[in-house]
């Protein structure tokens, strides 16, 4: 454990994560490629570095290209680089791969909320890379929040971060595409919002709508029991829903790729399966 971090990146993100070292007291230096943004850290007691070093920086950029940009010809050797920024998981590995050709380590990762929440209760971040230099800054990294070590594979992280992102994205772009949807006959949005609130918790209860226990249970076994919600009638009835959203006059992007995704489960052989069976159409393009 080191009393010293880097924070390399100063949006939101990293702004944030070098106000909470600095509140748990650890002796701070920050990087950016504009410069001024350091200026609120460094009337806190922040460093400001005139290029990115430190034995363990933690990046937090737009994406895996700019820390490239950003290391350029920085001494590596010995370093260890904890990236938090957003890329795909091909990307990934191909950073890790590119330093430790630099003499150094890479730890991926994906925090898991937004600036405000960074290092409150409830916040984590996914961890790949090398167990023992994980285990090693535990400590620090627990200043953002828990630390969830899912394996040495280098774009791991990643994975259960975009997982992640795209359950949040598409949730809550759904929930506005039923907004609108009640909207066109005049119901306001706070009329709706006790429903969807419900449907959302049910959804991960362990009841009788606890459907995210059940489809995980039924694709890791292979089976998609479709006694009482067979996908010939959902595919019917997402038909029905895409119907709704046309006449209201709405985008119909999402409610057209749910009815085709739908329709093609049922047409190759699914159609009294489950729900669960979706996960074969997914899984082969």
């Amino acid at each position: 454990m080191t009393n010293q971090v880097t924070v390399v990146g100063l949006g939101p993100m990293g702004a944030t994560m070098a106000e909470r070292f600095l509140d748990a007291g650890y002796d701070v230096t920050v990087w950016n490629r504009t410069a001024s943004k350091a200026a609120p850290l460094v009337a806190r007691g922040a460093t400001l570095a005139e290029r990115p070093a430190g034995d363990l920086m933690v990046i937090s950029q737009l994406n895996y290209r700019a820390m490239y940009d950003s290391l350029a010809g920085v001494d590596l050797k010995g370093k260890v680089l904890v990236n938090l920024s957003s890329d795909s998981p091909k990307v990934l590995r191909e950073a890790a791969s590119w330093v430790a050709g630099q003499g150094g380590v890479l730890v991926t990762a994906g925090i898991m909320v937004p600036p405000p929440g960074i290092g409150q209760p409830g916040s984590y971040a996914f961890y790949s890379g090398p167990g023992e230099v994980i285990e090693r800054h535990t400590q620090t990294l627990r200043t953002l929040g828990d630390v969830v070590d899912v394996g040495t594979d280098p774009g791991l992280a990643m994975l259960f971060y975009q997982a992640q992102l795209y359950v949040f994205w598409s949730t809550l772009t759904s929930f506005m595409h039923a907004t609108a949807l009640l909207g066109t006959a005049g119901v306001k949005p706070a009329q709706g919002l006790p429903y969807f609130k419900e449907t959302v918790g049910l959804l991960a209860s362990d009841g009788p709508m606890g459907f995210l226990q059940q489809l995980s249970d039924e694709i890791e076994a292979g089976e998609y029991p479709g006694e009482l919600n067979s996908m010939h009638m959902m595919a019917v009835g997402a038909e029905h829903a895409l119907d709704a959203f046309r006449d209201a006059g709405l985008e119909t992007t999402m409610p057209e790729a749910l009815k085709a995704l739908f329709e093609r489960t049922d047409k190759e052989g699914h159609g009294a399966d489950g729900l669960s069976a979706v996960i074969e159409m997914i899984k082969k393009p």
